[in-house]
């Protein structure tokens, strides 16, 4: 698919299904891109060498799309924020970016065990099939509650679609031979990301969370990674109450913005 409208000397081009360039004198001086998520929602970037160039190319890749349509904006940058706002998208959802430390010593997750009954399975050890069922449950679960979009944008998609699961990624904590919790970790560059921390619901507050964390956070801290990073959700309170309560320090949040 090919489309091209001209904006003064800037040439707009759909260049792909997806894609958008903005081209002066033939070269590429702005980028449009559409991604749809594993939820199924459709997410906007635009990267532009001037900022004259924002407008016209985001009307551009609107005009070629359905509705709703979302982006994610770091919410230091206030500029940023106040473009897609005059292209009429609003703040629907905030995340905090967290630094996590992985030394018990200021973790304090040195002596936490897990519960009565409890075993974890540390990252290697999860089996696929029981993964796939506590992936169901967990996501089900969140999807009747507040729903799967409050979860962190890292989120994979679900382990029974046609994906191939990596069980090196998960931490699973068991009981009764059930999968009970899990947490992901994203092996980025640098740093590594907490990408999912869940629970079943039958088993919320009793400490299940707590020591998957203390589990991954002291390997980590063993292996020389002095830190790791999450998101979390703003309405996400014992998320919230769980990191902070291990030291974990803010380092800055998104806001996931939505046309509709």
């Amino acid at each position: 698919m090919e489309s091209t409208e001209q904006t003064g000397s800037t040439v707009i081009s759909r260049v792909a299904d997806h894609q958008w360039h903005a081209l002066e004198d033939d070269l590429v001086v702005g980028r449009g891109e559409a991604w749809r998520r594993h939820d199924g929602r459709l997410f906007l970037g635009i990267d532009v060498w001037r900022d004259a160039l924002f407008g016209p190319l985001v009307e551009a890749v609107l005009a070629g799309l359905p509705r709703p349509l979302y982006t994610v904006v770091d919410e230091a940058d206030a500029d940023l924020v106040s473009r897609w706002e005059h292209a009429g998208f609003t703040a629907a959802r905030r995340e905090r970016v967290y630094i996590v430390p992985t030394d018990p010593q200021v973790t304090g997750l040195g002596t936490v065990r897990p519960p009565s009954g409890v075993t974890l399975l540390p990252f290697g050890a999860p089996q696929r099939d029981p993964l796939r069922e506590l992936d169901r449950a967990v996501r089900d679960e969140v999807g009747a509650s507040v729903g799967w979009q409050e979860m962190p944008a890292e989120v994979l998609p679900r382990l029974d679609d046609a994906v191939v699961t990596d069980p090196t990624k998960y931490t699973v904590a068991q009981e009764s031979g059930r999968y009970v919790g899990l947490l992901r970790l994203a092996p980025v560059p640098r740093q590594p990301r907490i990408g999912l921390l869940a629970v079943r619901a039958d088993c919320w507050r009793r400490g299940v969370a707590r020591a998957l964390l203390a589990e991954v956070l002291g390997s980590l801290h063993a292996s020389g990674a002095e830190s790791v990073s999450a998101e979390v959700g703003e309405r996400n309170e014992a998320a919230l109450a769980l990191f902070e309560s291990v030291g974990a320090e803010r380092a800055g949040g998104n806001v996931e913005m939505v046309l509709r």
